[in-house]
């Protein structure tokens, strides 16, 4: 009998039960995303905004698949919660979203991120998805796109308020105006938002922080009185990223673009957990073991020797690797081993006979697979190959002893968001409360074998 480090999943069906077989056959490791603690979080940060009708709207930003968690899926649930905005960085992602039949009739999609010279502006503003402009190259671009079609192109004017990112600086402001005011002015661009991104909300406790936040503030507003003055004031403006959402409610707008705290994470450990914030993860990670054995004191596990087992032991494969996205820097070390040096590794609950434990990573994460000293006999510890073991998940308490994607970003140096994001697509999404949480319209969208 194996055992299992995860809950109980709340299949919808039988289909579901078959498909969570189907995804444990075709690989070793499964993202398990709930679709209702994402509708629950965006619910949550519409409500902090002040709720529907408070003139602030939230925008749900999808970019990266989701922050690797599944783009359609996630934007579903979004929507689900409350929002009414939906960003990617990417153009394809924004084009993705409404072949998905995410229509502008139900949501603006913003785009962000692009080569100016080789973006598909056409395709964009005829999906009505709207568009960042950074650049005078950029501009320049949508322009004639938008000539080219017939169509005014909805855009929003990316400002660099402090950042050091896309965006126009205070400098080159002016420059930018004298293009921007005549194709207003033609019906060429309408010219929908002001925008900008801060670079230290998410750090309320250094002074030095909140002052450079200050100044951004002041600097974007300085950017909307210029374009006042010029005759082309912005409808909404939207500079409150997931930090300053939770935090700055005098810089709420008329939009809000929380990103992480949708996936239902803190912006950064230094703001605190995500309990504190009434946000729950969205995202179990967890896997199969493989071959569970028996080794002496003083056997290397994996390349380098960085870790000697330090009495007779056991250990155990789990089939994750660098090449499913588990960083080589969450490798844990010991004092025995090449480096004289104690790392401690990413951590994975496994359930034993005598309840859960937490174990970390031993020795180097390879490409496919990573190492765990169980410190004691598997045989005693009831620990088998073909157990379910978990590597993150929402952190159910510390009694429930279930490590967080934070927990991974402190063992690999990094923060959590990339920790999602590097999960490779050859581990299977599947989605759990599906049909709780969508209509049947959205429900219908999602790949079938995908839901729990």
């Amino acid at each position: 009998m194996t055992l299992s480090a995860t809950h109980e999943w709340d299949f919808s069906s039988e289909q579901g039960k078959a498909n969570y077989q189907a995804a444990r056959r075709q690989y070793p490791a499964q993202a398990i995303v709930d679709l209702a603690a994402l509708r629950d979080n965006m619910r949550h940060l519409v409500n902090v905004v002040g709720g529907p009708h408070s003139g602030t709207a939230v925008m749900g930003v999808v970019k990266a698949d989701a922050y690797g968690h599944g783009l359609i899926p996630a934007a579903l649930a979004a929507l689900a919660g409350g929002a009414t905005w939906l960003g990617t960085a990417q153009s394809h992602e924004a084009l993705l979203l409404r072949k998905a039949g995410i229509g502008p009739d139900r949501c603006h999609i913003l785009t962000w991120v692009y080569s100016g010279a080789e973006v598909p502006f056409d395709e964009l503003i005829a999906n009505d998805i709207d568009i960042s402009v950074g650049s005078l190259a950029g501009i320049d671009g949508v322009a004639a796109a938008a000539r080219r079609l017939g169509k005014t192109a909805r855009v929003h004017v990316k400002v660099d308020s402090g950042f050091g990112r896309n965006g126009f600086t205070p400098a080159t402001f002016d420059t930018a105006l004298a293009k921007l005011v005549p194709l207003a002015k033609e019906g060429v661009l309408h010219i929908v938002g002001q925008w900008s991104h801060l670079a230290v909300a998410d750090a309320p406790d250094v002074p030095e922080f909140v002052a450079a936040t200050d100044q951004q503030v002041e600097c974007f507003k300085d950017f909307t009185s210029r374009m006042e003055a010029a005759g082309i004031a912005p409808e909404i403006r939207h500079l409150a990223n997931t930090a300053a959402t939770l935090s700055r409610p005098e810089i709420h707008f008329e939009l809000t673009r929380p990103g992480i705290g949708l996936y239902g994470y803190e912006a950064d450990p230094a703001m605190g957990t995500p309990s504190t914030y009434d946000l729950k993860p969205a995202m179990t990670l967890q896997a199969q073991l493989g071959t569970v054995k028996a080794v002496e004191a003083g056997h290397g596990i994996s390349y380098g020797r960085t870790y000697l087992t330090p009495t007779d032991t056991s250990t155990a494969i789990v089939p994750l690797g660098y090449a499913d996205g588990i960083h080589r820097s969450a490798s844990g070390f010991d004092m025995e081993g090449a480096k004289h040096v104690i790392k401690p590794g990413g951590p994975v609950r496994v359930m034993t006979a005598e309840g859960p434990r937490l174990y970390r990573v031993s020795g180097r994460v390879c490409m496919d697979q990573f190492m765990l000293d169980l410190h004691g006999s598997a045989e005693s510890l009831g620990i088998h190959e073909g157990d379910t073991v978990e590597l993150f998940g929402p952190g159910r308490g510390e009694d429930y002893a279930e490590p967080t994607a934070d927990d991974w970003g402190r063992a690999a140096d990094t923060i959590s968001y990339e920790i999602f994001t590097c999960l490779r697509n050859r581990i299977p999404r599947l989605y759990e409360h599906a049909a709780e949480v969508l209509p049947a319209e959205d429900f219908a969208k999602l790949d079938p074998t995908s839901i729990l």
